[in-house]
């Protein structure tokens, strides 16, 4: 029969041939985690590779997500729909082994790692979202939610800021279903860490509030697995600090960096399989040892005891147990969006003034009742975000049942947890923070737009409109920013009719993130016809025409509009016909048929002008280059917003001068 090691061998010798064929990759981490992961995925990890999205399976997070083929190694091994085909095929063009871990490649890839840190982010969420749902669906006698998060990190994750972030609020949240594994081997890619990395890690978690076992040998099955018994008695998440070898097993590699990220060699994995006393040839593993490996009868027995559990509480608890399934099948309530519509007529009758933040709030208010799987929150800024509505409860240590996260100032920490969150399902994630601010979350931003999660970003105080702070709290680029970035819905509305429309499509869209972007000053009500859900759902709409062709557009967002519809009418005074665009998603707008965009902005009316209080250079993809664009060339400066928008040019005065110049030329 094989041995643990033997088991782990087989990991070590995928990883150092895939990475060797393809000449590329990371074979350290593999080599050195593999007794690590042999002891967990054999003997604790509750998964059934036939069915990789059963509701109540553990989440395994590989954080360090550049010893990708660690995980590839697993998912094969026990039996996932990942051949060994696909294991020869590592790093290449539309494989299913990517460099990176990547979610919807892979069969039992929960998260795409990579950029470090992020990975025990998402960790973090999936527990997170583990421990509310557990708080608000099990009864006595029935716990239908009852798994664990695993996460592999390195050195690497430890010295991103992320990790402390999110580290700080698991501890202080209780997440005793999370288990980190830290592979301590001491090297990163510029050698040995001692030069720069010199932290007293198990304080630093202890501090925390976490469980710490320290000085775990990571090459001995015995003392792995009691600390994994030890971890999971605990009331606290825990870290199991975990001693290795990177590149475990080559003679002249191991416990170097040469081991870290590149192929050994083939003279090296030869001198390897030697001292590995591994005899089969490159991508051959014995018939015994995948035996050995095999998941499948152990994972559906697994999943079939958990059917058979949620079948009584389906019994007793029915109406608990259909909003169960609802929710992880992240279909939203079935009455939804006719109350929605409903609710966004009712603020277009009512045709208040005000600003967008608290026509975001007033939806929440609205919203929130119709969604139990809305979970909101706020990076210490929920006074000025406005995110917090009647029906908010926290989520706390004691009592995770609630429905609001207070994420402190930690808000690149809340971006990543949110895609944990989302990626867990049965909850919808939302998250504030100012907009400059984004620039702290920006990569996990990015990664829920990658993933294409439904994951809502809520961004206040959208420009140089939020005044006195300065130039250091006044967005310039973001807005651009945001928009470039594939996948990612940008709304910036106009009014509290627009802001309404945002929260719903943002709500109902299933295959990304989206950004709701509003503003701290007072907006106007814009009059619109019967059809203004439908029209501002198409990203951009004519909100103010023209008898005839108009020889002027005037496209705008958010408070801008106001601007162009007080110009327009100026203009309309002077004889000039003038149509004004409001654009509160580019993204969407951009994705509607030819026909329409050309009703909206028809190619024959040449003389354009865009305003936004943002960077400039992105408008003129919709203006020409004969077109103008008032907006902004540098930063903000200190000052209350009429002054600053005076300064910078966004009054009527400043568009009638340009539309004059434009239309002369």
């Amino acid at each position: 029969m094989p041995s643990r090691r033997d088991r782990a061998n087989a990991i070590r010798a995928l990883s150092m041939d895939a990475v060797q064929k393809a000449n590329s990759g990371h074979p350290g981490a593999p080599m050195g985690m593999a007794d690590i992961a042999e002891v967990l995925w054999r003997d604790y990890l509750k998964h059934n590779p036939a069915n990789p999205q059963w509701a109540d399976r553990d989440r395994f997070v590989l954080s360090n997500g550049h010893g990708s083929m660690l995980i590839y190694s697993l998912l094969h091994l026990t039996g996932y729909d990942l051949s060994i085909d696909d294991l020869k095929n590592f790093r290449q063009l539309h494989s299913r082994t990517p460099g990176h871990p990547e979610f919807g490649y892979t069969a039992g890839v929960e998260t795409t790692t990579g950029p470090l840190g992020q990975g025990i982010a998402n960790a973090v969420g999936f527990a997170v979202a583990e421990k509310i749902m557990a708080a608000q669906f099990n009864r006595p006698g029935h716990n239908i939610v009852d798994h664990y998060t695993y996460v592999f990190m390195g050195d690497g994750c430890m010295m991103e800021g992320i990790s402390h972030e999110v580290c700080s609020l698991a501890g202080t949240l209780g997440l005793s279903k999370l288990i980190a594994f830290y592979d301590d081997n001491g090297i990163s890619i510029d050698g040995e860490v001692h030069g720069w990395f010199t932290d007293d890690t198990p304080k630093r978690f202890e501090a925390y509030g976490w469980q710490v076992i320290r000085n775990v040998d990571g090459h001995d099955a015995d003392e792995i697995r009691m600390a994994i018994e030890t971890a999971r008695k605990s009331d606290r998440p825990t870290l199991i600090c975990c001693k290795t070898i990177i590149g475990f097993g080559s003679p002249n590699k191991q416990g170097k960096e040469e081991s870290h990220g590149a192929a050994l060699g083939a003279e090296e994995v030869a001198l390897t399989r030697a001292n590995l006393g591994w005899s089969h040839p490159p991508f051959e593993i014995p018939a015994d040892i995948y035996a050995e490996w095999n998941a499948r009868e152990a994972g559906s027995k697994a999943e079939n005891d958990w059917s058979q559990r949620f079948a009584a509480y389906q019994a007793e608890h029915p109406e608990l147990a259909a909003e169960f399934i609802r929710r992880m099948a992240g279909e939203l309530p079935a009455d939804f969006s006719a109350k929605a519509s409903e609710f966004i007529r009712a603020v277009a009758e009512k045709g208040e003034t005000i600003a967008s933040r608290k026509a975001s709030q007033n939806c929440l208010n609205a919203f929130g009742p119709l969604l139990p799987e809305l979970l909101g929150g706020s990076a210490d800024l929920a006074g000025s975000n406005l995110t917090l509505w009647k029906g908010c409860k926290p989520v706390v240590e004691e009592d995770a049942s609630g429905n609001y996260m207070y994420y402190g100032v930690r808000e690149f920490g809340m971006s990543a947890i949110m895609n944990g969150i989302a990626l867990h399902g049965g909850l919808i994630p939302y998250g504030a923070t100012f907009l400059i601010f984004m620039e702290y979350a920006r990569n996990a931003v990015r990664m829920s737009a990658l993933m294409k999660q439904r994951v809502l970003y809520v961004f206040t105080h959208d420009s140089i409109g939020l005044g006195e702070d300065g130039p250091t709290h006044q967005p310039i680029e973001q807005l651009a920013s945001l928009r470039m970035t594939p996948n990612l819905d940008t709304w910036r509305p106009a009014d509290a009719v627009e802001s309404a429309v945002a929260w719903k499509y943002a709500i109902e869209r299933k295959d990304g993130p989206s950004a709701l972007v509003f503003s701290r000053q007072n907006l106007p009500h814009h009059l619109r016809d019967h059809e203004q859900e439908s029209a501002i759902a198409r990203g951009g709409y004519v909100l103010k025409d023209c008898d005839g062709e108009p020889e002027l557009i005037l496209i705008a967002t958010g408070s801008e509009v106001a601007l162009a519809v007080q110009a327009a009418d100026k203009l309309a005074e002077q004889g000039r016909k003038v149509r004004v665009v409001s654009m509160p998603c580019t993204s969407v707008f951009d994705a509607q048929d030819a026909a329409y965009k050309q009703s909206v902005l028809p190619v024959e009316v040449g003389a354009r002008i865009a305003i936004e209080a943002a960077h400039a250079d992105y408008w003129y993809k919709y203006v020409g280059l004969d077109g103008r664009v008032i907006g902004m060339t540098s930063f903000g400066e200190s000052a209350p917003a009429p002054a600053l928008f005076e300064h910078f040019g966004f009054t009527v005065d400043n568009v009638l001068s340009v539309a004059e110049e434009l239309l002369e030329d």
